[in-house]
Order: structure tokens, then sequence, then C-alpha cells
């Protein structure tokens, strides 16, 4: 079956991208890829997540373009939240940040819409993403943690021998991974404390 429908693919990472592709293509959708991440930090993170995002492109054989990486105006955007939890408002202003500028790229490319990988991910609030795509405009509701989304993009992700991270991508989300696991540490050491002394 041909289409000439047309979405472009906002993706966050190569792993989260796989699956969501997968969907998109099933629905009949001509894909596109669009990686604008300006949240990611350091550099050297946004640039290994990218090549993952080229590396599931040339799997599927899609366009992907990629956004001028602006860590200093990301920052700019979220002033003031650097310690509000992750999930919080500050993560509402980063989706908000990179959704208006999908939005700009789709209506200057003449997309039928955008959507975006983020969805996918089960730490992420679906209802917070589809409420600041669409204040961006342009945006086509999926969520790609149904259909065992996720599940599908760790299978994808571990075929096609992608990086996965264990943090969303800013410093602040950074910080919380490492203290979520110096807790798991402590939790650990004090459990098998409590074992010895049985």
């Amino acid at each position: 079956m041909t289409t000439d429908k047309r979405i472009l693919l906002h993706v966050c990472c190569g792993p989260c991208a796989t699956a969501s592709i997968e969907r998109l293509i099933e629905d009949n959708w001509i894909v596109d890829l669009f990686y604008s991440n300006s949240n990611i930090s350091p550099k050297q993170e946004y640039d290994k997540r990218f090549e993952g995002v080229k590396k599931t492109a040339e799997y599927f054989n899609l366009k992907y373009f990629a956004d001028e990486y602006d860590h200093e105006a990301w920052l700019d955007a979220v002033k003031g939240l650097e310690d509000q939890p992750e999930g919080g408002l500050r993560c509402a202003l980063c989706f908000s940040y990179s959704f208006k500028r999908a939005a700009a790229f789709a209506e200057t490319g003449g997309y039928d819409g955008f959507t975006s990988s983020l969805s996918i991910s089960p730490y992420k609030n679906s209802k917070l993403l589809f409420e600041k795509g669409a204040d961006a405009g342009l945006f086509i509701e999926y969520n790609f943690k149904k259909k065992n989304g996720y599940k599908r993009s760790i299978e994808l992700a571990r075929e096609l021998g992608l990086y996965r991270q264990n943090y969303c991508g800013c410093e602040f989300s950074f910080s919380e991974m490492l203290e979520r696991q110096r807790n798991k540490e402590h939790e650990s050491e004090v459990h098998q404390g409590a074992g010895q002394n049985e």
C-alpha cells in the first residue's frame, strides 16, 4: 500500500526511535527523523546518542535531520528550575523547548505533523507530553508504550547493538541517577549487614 502521509518523528535516542518507527510504518506513514535534544549534557553524550539515531535511520532506510545543539539556550529556558525533580516543571519546559522546534521544522518541511519517541519510555508522563505537543502545534498523539513498545525497543536496540543510556539527558537528571544508584548501593549494604547479624 502506498501512502503520501508524512510525519516527522522527534527522536531522543536510537533505542526509543526503533519501535516508534516500526509503529509509524505499520500505520502507513512516511517517516523522517528529527534529532533535537539541546538538553543533553555533556556534548559527548549528545554525539553518542546521535550515532545511535543515525544507525537506526540507516537500518530503516530513513532520512534524518539534526537540529542545532545549543545547551546554553536550553539552560536559559529552564533557569530557576534546576532543583525540580525529574518529571516536574523543568521537564515540562524541556518538552516544550524541543517540541516547538520540531513543530517549526515540520511546518517548514510540509509534514502532516510530528510526534515524539519520548512517549515510549515508561519513565515519561504521556499526558504531559501530549499537552506540550498540542501546545507546540501540528502534534499527532502516539503513545508508543502501548503494544509492548518499550519491550520491543529493547529487543531492537540489542539486535542493532545500540548504546542505551541510563539517564534522560540533562545534567540534573544525571545527578538524580547518581543519587538513585548511591541509595540502592546503601540499601544493599544495609540489607547484607542485617543478614550477617541474624
